[in-house]
């Protein structure tokens, strides 16, 4: 059983989409995709710098864009994967991934996520920071003294606390034993109750989205359930962008379910890494770039 991974915001490096424009029929969907942002998604995953692709906008639909054109490459026809998840921003290409909604769909969701969680993060000074080692519960008591939040439980002794930045600058000078911390770049504290303005937003979205139950498994951040209705996912997905992400209980359903392999979408390596450590059984492969995809074409042949 072979699982297909869609990473989260701060994957994205400059110019990781170059190489997938050769790929017949990618730079078509993505000139298609563009329109239906409003961003010009070639030039952002081509040749734009790290500053310009860290903006949240941006990011995001870049991210689920890149995912979903090399999902296409990989599952042509009616293919479809065994089982889908995605992290953060990620679970907007996993729910099309799934058939949940278009692609169109996801692009517009992810296309207003990403400016009403950009809006939000410039009301406050916030920021993220990641926490590498340590006692799981020390580091969260840590986290909850300094009046943080667990924002990312990503499992493999990774967590990611998120809050105000003064609150974060207390932290460091007082981290948990045995952990290292290391700020990230991102634009605010996502998946904390400072995103609450961006759940408003897509609240009054969702109703106008036609929605349909799964095709593959489809895990979902909030508990890593395996999530049967394609209502009950989109709810899920607008209530997350405030809620902490729970890769690590995503991973524990990977284990409960027999998941054998997992393949990670461009921009790839984060999701794979944390499953070596934290699984490290599984057969795993990065679509870093089309070169990878006879290696990802053959676990998807050995899982079945």
């Amino acid at each position: 059983m072979i699982l297909l991974a869609s990473p989260g915001q701060g994957a994205q490096t400059p110019g990781f989409l170059q190489p997938w424009l050769e790929v017949p029929g990618v730079a078509d969907r993505l000139a298609w995709w563009s329109a239906v942002t409003g961003l010009d998604l070639v030039r952002y995953g081509t040749t734009a710098d790290a500053e310009e692709i860290r903006d949240t906008a941006i990011a995001q639909p870049l991210l689920v864009s890149a995912a979903l054109a090399a999902y296409e490459v990989l599952y042509p026809g009616d293919a479809v994967p065994d089982v889908v998840a995605g992290h953060s921003v990620g679970e907007l290409a996993a729910a099309a991934i799934a058939g949940v909604v278009s692609p169109e769909s996801a692009l517009v969701l992810v296309r207003e996520r990403g400016r009403a969680m950009a809006e939000a993060a410039a009301v406050t000074e916030t920021g993220m920071t990641a926490v590498l080692g340590g006692e799981t519960d020390e580091v969260l008591a840590a986290i909850d003294k300094h009046g943080l939040t667990p924002a990312n439980v990503n499992g493999a002794g990774q967590i990611v606390a998120a809050g105000a930045v003064e609150a974060l600058a207390a932290f460091a000078e007082d981290p948990p034993a045995k952990a290292r911390l290391r700020s990230l770049s991102v634009a605010g504290a996502f998946h904390t109750e400072y995103m609450a303005p961006a759940v408003d937003v897509l609240r009054r979205l969702a109703p106008g989205i036609t929605v349909a139950d799964p095709g593959p498994k489809l895990l979902q951040n909030r508990d890593g359930a395996v999530v049967g209705t394609g209502d009950d996912f989109l709810a899920r997905l607008v209530e997350q962008v405030s809620a902490p992400v729970r890769w690590d209980a995503c991973m524990g359903t990977m284990k409960d379910l027999g998941v054998t392999g997992i393949i990670e979408l461009p921009p790839a390596g984060t999701l794979a890494g944390l499953a070596r450590r934290e699984l490290p059984d599984l057969e795993r492969v990065t679509l870093k770039t089309p070169d990878d995809l006879d290696k990802a074409r053959a676990l998807i042949e050995a899982g079945k």
